[in-house]
């Protein structure tokens, strides 16, 4: 049975990225080794970290002044990484979600933390609006895409101080203006390739401007002299990284990846809507992630949800119980899955719902 991966992540990817790597696994660019075993120094190498590289700033238009960085730790290392290279005395965070939460208690390590505004009080149903972003900070860190509670930023925030945007589960989602930002980092689990790599696009003159002793492998410096070189690097996922940015590439680039996503959203919101068993859990439509769309039972159908669960893996429907922090049902729409697995989710809706 064909499976329908909504995984939050590690999610789904590609055909094109799974079928090339596991070439790669057996031979690597006809080299006769497996690119798990090959040198990274290797011209070969050299070759792929180059071209992914390239690609990421051809796809998100990056300008002049950036370095990428394809970097281990996850964006979880990112948390202290940006305060450790950028906080002098003070930050402003928002808080939308777990990892933005995350996000500043590391970042209180460093200095002081200015939370400007959070949407804890209903469980980060929604994107805080209205806030002031205090002109004296170091920067303003932002999280674009919430997984766990569907909500994104699907914009671009004009603030008159240095931004840091956390994009892991929405990078490539929807063009960028990469000029806004200081620095922007995405795992990769979500939107490129296997666990295990982190991107990272930096203003190269924004480095170096803390008094602090910096440890070397936490130093943005040292990654952008070295072309992530320093040490060994995550060789297969930036391997399978390269394989998603050609294929984005060969899709028509980001702008056509938007359409295909935002088409694949409209049409299970459509369905959870119209719906007299389903409900949204976060309301208002500007607020709604088109990465991770988390709904759950009406009250009255609230004892069903397990058993949705189970009749929707007979479908081949795998991935869709929402986070334990939420509950009920989330069902993410990375770029990598198709259409029809939106049609087959929205069908098994319709068909429990008639059934009960």
């Amino acid at each position: 049975m064909k499976k329908h991966n909504f995984y939050a992540g590690p999610s789904i990817l590609s055909e094109y990225t799974i079928k090339n790597t596991a070439d790669a696994i057996l031979d690597f660019a006809g080299t006769g080794l497996s690119v798990l075993e090959v040198s990274h120094r290797s011209k070969e190498f050299q070759a792929v970290i180059d071209e992914a590289m390239a690609l990421v700033k051809e796809l998100l238009d990056v300008p002049e002044g950036y370095s990428v960085l394809f970097l281990g730790g996850g964006a979880s290392m990112q948390f202290c990484m940006v305060p450790y290279n950028l906080l002098k005395k003070k930050a402003a965070y928002l808080e939308t979600g777990t990892w933005a939460s995350n996000a500043i208690k590391e970042a209180r390590l460093f200095g002081e933390v200015d939370v400007v505004a959070s949407s804890k009080d209903a469980n980060f149903t929604y994107i805080p609006k209205g806030y002031t972003v205090p002109s004296d900070v170091d920067y303003f860190h932002i999280t674009t895409n919430n997984t766990i509670y569907g909500t994104e930023m699907r914009y671009d925030p004009d603030v008159n101080v240095r931004m840091v945007a956390d994009m892991s589960s929405d990078i490539f989602s929807r063009p960028v203006d990469v000029s806004k930002y200081d620095i922007i980092y995405a795992g990769a689990q979500k939107n490129l390739a296997p666990a295990g790599v982190t991107i990272v696009i930096v203003r190269d003159e924004v480095l170096g401007h803390v008094d602090r002793p910096i440890p070397t492998m936490l130093d943005y410096r040292t990654h952008v002299k070295k072309g992530s070189m320093f040490n060994t690097p995550p060789v297969l996922p930036i391997f399978s990284a390269l394989q998603t940015l050609r294929y984005y590439k060969e899709l028509g680039g980001v702008k056509e990846l938007e359409k295909m996503d935002m088409a694949k959203a409209a049409r299970l919101y459509d369905a959870i809507d119209s719906s007299r068993m389903f409900e949204g859990t976060v309301t208002d439509p500007a607020d709604r992630s088109i990465m991770n769309v988390c709904f759950v039972m009406t009250p009255e159908y609230k004892e069903l949800e397990k058993e949705f669960i189970d009749f929707a893996s007979t479908k081949g429907i795998v991935g869709i119980k929402g986070h334990r922090s939420v509950g009920g049902f989330r069902a993410s729409l990375y770029n990598a899955l198709p259409m029809a697995s939106v049609e087959v989710l929205v069908a098994a809706m319709k068909e429990f719902e008639n059934k009960h």
